[in-house]
């Protein structure tokens, strides 16, 4: 017989909600940040930012 294991973490709000259309579609993306990090959203994004330059990815054309 399975045990039941407990989660002894309570539950916590995402640090960011991001909703995207697709058609009918509607993507919800919940973004976690560790608790005791010390870079905001946009350092993190930055170092997205700076990784894709590195790895020789260019930015998409606005429309």
């Amino acid at each position: 017989m399975a045990e039941n294991k407990q989660n002894t973490t309570p539950e916590r709000r995402p640090d960011c909600v991001t909703e995207i259309r697709m058609g009918n579609t509607v993507l919800i993306v919940s973004g976690f940040f560790k608790k005791d990090t010390t870079d905001t959203a946009a350092d993190k994004m930055m170092k997205v930012l700076e990784a894709e330059a590195a790895a020789g990815h260019k930015a998409p054309l606005s429309p």
